[in-house]
């Protein structure tokens, strides 16, 4: 069942140029059988390059722990030396509404 997936990436190293494409590249590999998409944002400060990377969509994770699990067996050498932070939410699906709101009908 597929679940929103929400994950917060926070990419760091030495400036060399080019950062964004490279993590742009590992989560294709790492997500590429997945329905996540995700916006990069890329500054360099103090002669580092930082890449946030914002994940988002569909996944088939149901808790934080099996992310975890999965990015623990897909993740490259690259991937853990780079990441710096993270931050996870998943919503399992629930049938019926899922609006917090209120709903007038008229």
């Amino acid at each position: 069942m597929k679940n929103e997936t929400y994950l917060d990436f926070c990419f760091i190293r030495e400036e060399k140029g080019s950062f964004s494409t490279e993590i742009d590249l590992l989560l294709k590999e790492m997500f590429c059988s997945n329905q996540l998409h995700w916006y990069l944002d890329e500054k360099s400060e103090q002669g580092l390059e930082i890449v946030v990377a914002e994940v988002k969509g569909m996944s088939d994770w149901s808790s934080e722990e099996q992310l975890l699990s999965y990015l623990e067996d897909r993740g490259s050498s690259s991937f853990w030396t780079y990441l710096q932070g993270y931050q996870f939410s998943i919503y399992p699906y629930m049938k019926g509404c899922q609006s917090g709101g209120t709903h007038s009908f008229t």
